[in-house]
């Protein structure tokens, strides 16, 4: 059996792989952000361990003494900060960060071309400009940093004691260079950051070391059995998804969004704010639209509401068109690039419902997926089918609403919600040397499709939310 372990933002969640590849369990722990000023999100890493370790034994014992492989994912471009001691110095910061935006503004003013080594503009949840921000505005703790790992490297080196991470996640720090796959001189020292800072980097399939005899004492695993290095989130659910092939493709619909494209070289388009990357297996990169609000604004209505999301999903599904909404709650990347902006509902009414809001809230998320799609043509990729994975796509409504708004049709297979948790499973199962990537990658057999079904009214709608941001972004600027 094969384990592979995703840390999420909202959660730890695990997926149980049998021999034959099927999927025997899964389980799930929360972790919750903190935002200690505007703009910040953080986590503590001890948490992350706790709620994996929770996870792990919540898994039946017999299967937990059955592993013969673990396999890795995570949120991407958190910045994980060790002393000389490998301890934490300070809580992690996150993808979702938006502290070091003038840092990202320096960066490119410095050395324009490199966002072309890089793989896109620097941006400021990137890891590579948090660590700017930390030398400009806490120099006492940078003075401190001995390493710098990823998330689910941090979780590794919790679970091997190595310091291995692979190119995927690699490659979205800001301090990797796509073509070569090796860390660059030049970007640390655009950031002022150190090459000897970073981990060792070895493709997603390779083992980065095996669990440690007191750590699978604790937890009710096989002692030594190899842990693979496994791969970012977007590159791991490719995996789970069968996007190993040049052309493969999806969209991921968690806590943030993307659309994701297999090529098989590193296509470059930064200005377009498109993510030309590596993927975590050799020979392979990807371009990717990373958009920070996913399926979230969903749960975040709930939450202010407080209602369970499915009651208001279903409310509406049959609300009429009302307002609009722009669903940046912690800023965006693709395709706007801006950190600053955030959400905000327009042309409300006295008649306006909480079903009509929640569809407001769909509606936006699919205008987001509208305008990666619209990025990723302009770097010369022009998907019209792409499968889904996330925790988005239990809603049939929303994985409609998303392909009438894009005009691509989307496919949804069983098990589409463990994402990154079933390709670093997979992973788990090449390093262990039972399977080979062709086999353990095998594409899902598609249970439901959605066919794009656009109509004049959303595309009049959508030319209205598409200019609803620049007239909020100069409220925004007032406001800053």
């Amino acid at each position: 059996m094969y384990l592979g372990i995703d840390l999420g933002t909202s959660a730890v969640k695990l997926c149980v792989l049998g021999q034959d590849g099927t999927v025997l369990a899964t389980q799930s722990q929360a972790l919750t952000v903190q935002h200690p000023f505007s703009g910040a999100s953080e986590q503590d890493c001890n948490a992350w361990w706790v709620a994996t370790c929770a996870a792990l034994q919540g898994l039946p014992q017999h299967l937990r003494m059955s592993m013969r492989a673990i396999g890795l994912s995570g949120q991407m471009h958190g910045a994980v900060l060790l002393d000389a001691h490998k301890q934490p110095l300070h809580p992690a910061i996150l993808w979702n960060d938006a502290r070091a935006h003038a840092e990202c503004a320096h960066m490119m003013a410095a050395d324009p071309g490199a966002a072309d080594l890089a793989g896109v503009v620097p941006m400021p949840g990137f890891t590579a400009p948090k660590l700017l921000w930390l030398a400009r505005h806490d120099p006492d703790l940078h003075s401190r940093i001995a390493y710098v790992l990823l998330p689910k490297d941090y979780i590794g080196f919790r679970l091997h004691g190595r310091l291995v991470t692979d190119p995927s996640d690699a490659a979205g720090t800001s301090w990797f260079d796509q073509s070569t796959r090796e860390w660059s001189d030049r970007l640390c020292t655009l950031s002022e950051s150190r090459r000897d800072w970073l981990p060792q980097v070895l493709h997603g399939t390779e083992m980065a070391g095996r669990l440690l005899p007191d750590v699978a004492a604790e937890l009710g695993l096989p002692a030594g059995i190899p842990i693979a290095a496994g791969a970012g989130d977007a590159a791991a659910g490719a995996v789970g998804i069968g996007a190993v092939q040049s052309g493969d493709g999806f969209i991921s619909l968690g806590t943030s969004g993307q659309v994701f494209v297999t090529t098989p070289e590193y296509r470059p388009n930064a200005q377009s704010r498109i993510h030309a990357y590596a993927h975590c297996l050799p020979g392979l990169w990807f371009q990717m639209a990373a958009m920070l609000n996913g399926a979230r604004p969903m749960a975040w209505l709930a939450e202010i509401l407080n209602r369970p999301i499915a009651d208001l999903l279903a409310e509406a599904e049959t609300a009429p068109a009302g307002p609009l909404f722009l669903p940046y709650l912690t800023g965006e990347r693709t395709p706007h690039g801006d950190s600053e902006i955030r959400g905000g509902f327009a042309n409300l009414a006295e008649g306006v419902t909480q079903g009509s809001m929640m569809r407001a809230v769909v509606e936006a998320i699919a205008f987001t997926f509208a305008d990666a799609m619209a990025a990723l043509n302009s770097a010369g990729t022009v998907p019209d089918q792409l499968l889904a994975i996330g925790g988005g796509t239990r809603s049939d409504f929303l994985m409609q609403m998303i392909a009438d708004a894009t005009g691509c049709r989307l496919g949804r297979s069983a098990g589409a919600d463990l994402g990154p948790a079933l390709g670093a499973a997979r992973l788990a199962s090449v390093a262990a040397g039972d399977m080979t990537l062709s086999d353990a990658a095998q594409k899902p057999p598609v249970q439901d499709w959605f066919n794009p079904l656009p109509t004049p009214e959303m595309q009049k709608r959508l030319a209205a939310y598409r200019a609803l941001y620049p007239a909020l972004r100069k409220v925004q600027a007032q406001l800053a």
